[in-house]
């Protein structure tokens, strides 16, 4: 016997045969939207891996050192950094476009083990954040004799 489906015809997301086209449009007025010439900042990352330690490379530019910040607990690495707006304006002179990002920008993600916090490093140098994030030794097992 066949199971009897109700369909509503009226329902978006019956028309799109690849996905859920209802989802899309919903809430899509009250959305926040980027706009031409609006900038917007992200870290992009690289990772690599060897035996020893992750070596992590994040672009990061116009930021200042001590405006960056890195937290590693366990093997969950984040991090974050703030660009502030500079007042530059002379008297007489008005901004007629400003395309730089400020605000606050962050970034986490998970690494296949876990760092070993005191032995890892940070440089930055040209808009480029480097760490090093050495990989915590496994705790070796012991087996017990049982006397």
């Amino acid at each position: 016997m066949a199971d009897i489906i109700r369909k509503d015809p009226f329902t978006l997301s019956r028309v799109d045969p690849f996905g859920d086209l209802d989802d899309l449009l919903k809430g899509f007025f009250v959305r926040p939207m980027a706009f031409e010439g609006q900038a917007q900042m992200q870290i992009k990352v690289d990772v690599k891996e060897d035996d020893k330690a992750y070596i992590l490379h994040a672009d990061i530019p116009g930021v200042k050192k001590e405006d960056i910040h890195v937290t590693i607990d366990g093997n969950q690495v984040s991090i974050s950094a703030e660009v502030k707006k500079q007042k530059d304006e002379k008297e007489g002179e008005k901004v007629l476009r400003s395309e730089r990002y400020y605000g606050k920008v962050a970034r986490s993600f998970t690494l296949g083990h876990d760092v070993d916090e005191g032995q890892a490093e940070a440089r930055y140098a040209d808009g480029v954040l480097e760490l090093t994030l050495p990989k915590k030794v496994a705790s070796t097992s012991k087996k017990l004799t049982i006397k």
